[in-house]
């Protein structure tokens, strides 16, 4: 039974709660020994909480819409009272921190009725597409254990993949929540701009650049998620813009004939990968095939990549004001020894920086964001890209060094390119499972991005359920599952 459980998705799982077919327990029971038997391989969870799970599993679970329902939490936001929160730093983990107040996203995920059997691996800070920290050692993907699920929601991501739970907590500040989805053969969707709540802790992540949400197997766990973690907690400097009574009750629902813009390769020199080509060809042709009109179209704001000096400056400055806050936290100054490379490197550019330069890439952020946000209001509803330029990478292979220790960042333009803009404009957008790559046999997922107008979730959420109807994933599985 273990087998089915894995093959089901969280709407699924919740239905058989509540048809009283399946305990929590159960559920809970199959999903632990699930990871106990591929997390060895995988390192994907970190930070295993298995009788806190079945003391919850066998309690008095809030009668939510995924009552009993195994899930985990990113180590990177999703903080939980009790548990640990290391954020892939090494200095955390030596200290064995642990949080003391649960996180909105946490509190939701509870009143929910999901059950958390943990907390999974992520880079350092969150600053690699590849889940690969010092802290914690390389999360593998469950496709091919030489190349990377991605980042920084890795853990998440080949947690999921894998079948060890349906959906799992991820977060996006360049493309974080898509990429690890499009790595895995996942449904990922990164929310508008102050969908989901970072608070109490946090008003914004990285001058709002970062969302928070989830990692699925299926479009429509993806909705009913997101009817449980969309909400505004007091004092969130940014509200998204209304969406419907219940994203879950748009799925069927015809969204019309659609104008769709495709850009299938990246801009400028930037070389994109034939399978990242075919991904997002494909998902064009599947919506012609649904009705839609589709054309070689795209966001002029995108053939000028001078904007990524804004996300640089933003992030560096980000770093540095992090170790001061850590630094505070455990009562002595951090150092170079208690971070990774590329974290001190950033820091220091970071600490370098004046105030009105940050502002200034804050402006500058704010002014890309809407030239770029101004093409879904000149006749456009989506544009379909690859969801990167590249396959996944191995392992290793953006890792940074003492001695070059910006080697990495560089090395990851082609895996934040597609992503990256629309965390600068707050839009919505969603990597879909569409294709399987060519090369690297096992084929490597690759995924198709669509990207919708700023609290357009719903038109993402209709069209993806279309797109799912008309090419199904759910069939296609990883050697390592279940």
């Amino acid at each position: 039974m273990s087998e089915e459980f894995a093959k089901a998705d969280a709407t699924t799982q919740a239905q058989w709660v509540r048809n009283g077919e399946v305990s929590p327990l159960e559920l809970v029971d199959a999903a632990i020994a699930r990871i106990e038997d591929h997390n060895p391989k995988l390192n994907a969870v970190i930070h295993p909480a298995f009788e806190r799970a079945r003391e919850r599993a066998t309690g008095s679970l809030p009668d939510g819409p995924f009552r009993g329902v195994p899930f985990l939490m990113k180590d990177l936001g999703g903080e939980e009272a009790g548990a640990p929160y290391h954020m892939g730093m090494r200095c955390l983990k030596e200290a064995g921190w642990t949080e003391s107040v649960d996180s909105f996203y946490a509190r939701r995920a509870r009143a929910a009725g999901l059950v958390s059997l943990g907390r999974t691996n992520t880079p350092e800070i969150g600053l690699y597409p590849v889940t690969e920290p010092e802290a914690y050692g390389p999360t593998r993907n469950p496709w091919n254990l030489d190349h990377s699920p991605g980042g920084s929601s890795g853990g998440s991501s080949a947690a999921v993949a894998a079948g060890l739970v349906p959906a799992a907590h991820a977060s996006d500040g360049g493309g974080s929540i898509r990429l690890p989805a499009s790595m895995a053969g996942l449904v990922g969707l990164k929310p508008s701009r102050g969908r989901v709540s970072f608070g109490p802790g946090g008003g914004e992540r990285w001058a709002g650049l970062s969302a928070q949400f989830c990692v699925t197997r299926s479009v429509r766990d993806a909705a009913g998620l997101l009817d449980v973690f969309a909400g505004y907690e007091v004092g969130d400097p940014y509200t998204a813009p209304a969406g419907p009574p219940s994203y879950a009750g748009v799925l069927g629902s015809d969204p019309g004939k659609l104008r769709v813009g495709l850009l299938p390769a990246a801009t400028g020199d930037l070389e994109t990968h034939p399978d990242c080509i075919l991904a997002a060809e494909t998902a064009g042709r599947l919506l012609e095939g649904l009705g839609h009109t589709v054309e070689l179209a795209h966001p002029a704001a995108l053939d000028d990549r001078s904007y990524v000096i804004h996300f640089v400056n933003i992030v560096s400055i980000a770093a540095a004001h992090l170790l001061d806050v850590w630094s505070e936290r455990l009562g002595r100054p951090l150092t170079e020894e208690d971070v990774e490379p590329l974290t001190w490197a950033l820091a220091q550019r970071g600490g370098q920086q004046r105030a009105a330069d940050y502002i200034g890439s804050v402006d500058g952020l704010h002014a890309f964001g809407r030239e770029l946000a101004g093409w879904w209001h000149g006749g456009f509803d989506l544009l379909v890209t690859p969801s990167q330029a590249q396959p996944p990478p191995k392992i290793g292979f953006l890792r940074s060094t003492r001695e070059d220790p910006l080697e990495g960042f560089t090395r990851s333009a082609p895996y934040g390119v597609f992503t990256m803009p629309f965390n600068m404009s707050g839009q919505p957008a969603i990597s879909l499972p569409l294709t399987l790559g060519s090369e690297n046999p096992p084929a490597l997922p690759v995924g198709s991005q669509l990207v919708a107008a700023a609290g357009r979730e719903d038109l993402l959420l209709q069209v993806s359920a279309q797109l799912e109807e008309a090419a199904p994933w759910a069939e296609k599985r990883p050697p390592i599952f279940g």
